[in-house]
């Protein structure tokens, strides 16, 4: 039943993305979105929390879930990110898994299965990514490939061939999808493009410029914490644009990482601070005073209390991991 307040004609559909870590899904999202709101690098697992990014076509609301990307180890960080994904699924409408035509197909299937274990999923469409780079795409077998990976994901529906760079397919995507919207409310009717808060965001933009900016053992050592985050908001007469003040730490395992993202004379630091603060500055619309610094917090993927501040709850198969921080 829609309430009151929102169009007769509403309609919305909840769509999980799922798929292996640089198979492509924050691009994708972000090409739908027209925004960068999921942050992409050229490191994989990059992202680390589930959220919701709202796309409105005309009355129907698409909730897409980006999620983390689905990998096998026994590491109790991993296993939360894991988790992630795999809650994603739960309320879900379809799930969308993103297989990357560049790599060896079948594998990506199998690997999928493993990460999802005994679970139950529903319904499935693969998306095929990246098919810009894939040459003579319709000589390939893939309507065969997919007949025999039903055999242990039965649940696949359709597919497509889609490219996150020419935007190639993805209006048959997302007509697809709001073709199996049903009527009902939108959950998200105020115009919110997301679950989470600028603070969230804030914190993202961070941790993706010291991810480009710093070395490739560096980054996924490498977690964000703001610490302060206050909007000192707009007055009802005043024309000033709005101003924040944030004040974040980069946590990193060891002191030798610490000099690494500090840099000479603090260059490494202000080079982060100097892109991030530009980044949330045209997430918020208004200027930004952040203050950056770096704290040693060793094995702080190991640690609970600090798992948890950066929004990776235990995982069902967590391990006994530190309580304090």
């Amino acid at each position: 039943m829609l309430i009151e307040s929102q169009h007769p004609l509403n309609k919305s559909i909840m769509v999980s993305v799922l798929g292996a870590p640089n198979v492509g899904k924050s691009s994708m999202i972000n090409y739908l979105m027209g925004m960068d709101l999921s942050i992409v690098t050229s490191k994989p697992q990059t992202t680390r929390n589930r959220f919701h990014c709202v796309l409105t076509i005309d009355h129907t609301e698409v909730i897409l879930v980006d999620t983390p990307g689905l990998h096998n180890s026994n590491k109790e960080f991993n296993k939360r990110m894991n988790q992630q994904a795999i809650d994603s699924c739960d309320g879900a409408d379809i799930n969308l898994l993103l297989i990357d035509l560049n790599k060896k197909i079948l594998d990506q299937f199998v690997h999928f299965r493993k990460s999802f274990k005994d679970i139950t999923l529903g319904r499935i469409w693969v998306v095929f990514t990246k098919g810009d780079l894939a040459k003579d795409i319709d000589k390939w077998p893939l309507e065969e490939t997919i007949e025999q990976v039903r055999q242990f994901l039965p649940s696949i529906e359709k597919h497509f061939v889609v490219s996150s760079k020419t935007g190639d397919n993805l209006h048959l995507l997302t007509g697809a999808i709001c073709d199996e919207a049903k009527s009902g409310y939108h959950l998200y009717p105020n115009g919110d493009i997301s679950n989470k808060n600028e603070r969230f965001f804030a914190t993202e933009y961070i941790r993706q410029q010291a991810f480009e900016l710093l070395r490739d053992e560096i980054p996924h050592e490498v977690a964000v914490v703001v610490e302060e985050y206050q909007d000192f908001g707009r007055g009802k007469e005043s024309t000033e644009k709005v101003s924040s003040h944030i004040s974040a730490s980069i946590l990193v395992n060891r002191p030798s990482q610490r000099a690494i993202v500090v840099g000479s004379k603090g260059s490494m630091i202000r080079e982060i601070g100097t892109r991030s603060r530009k980044k949330i500055e045209a997430m918020i619309g208004g200027s930004v005073y952040l203050n950056l610094h770096v704290k040693v917090s060793p094995n702080w993927f190991k640690n609970n209390f600090v798992l948890e501040e950066i929004g990776l709850p235990r995982a069902k198969d967590s391990n006994r991991v530190w309580r304090q921080k």
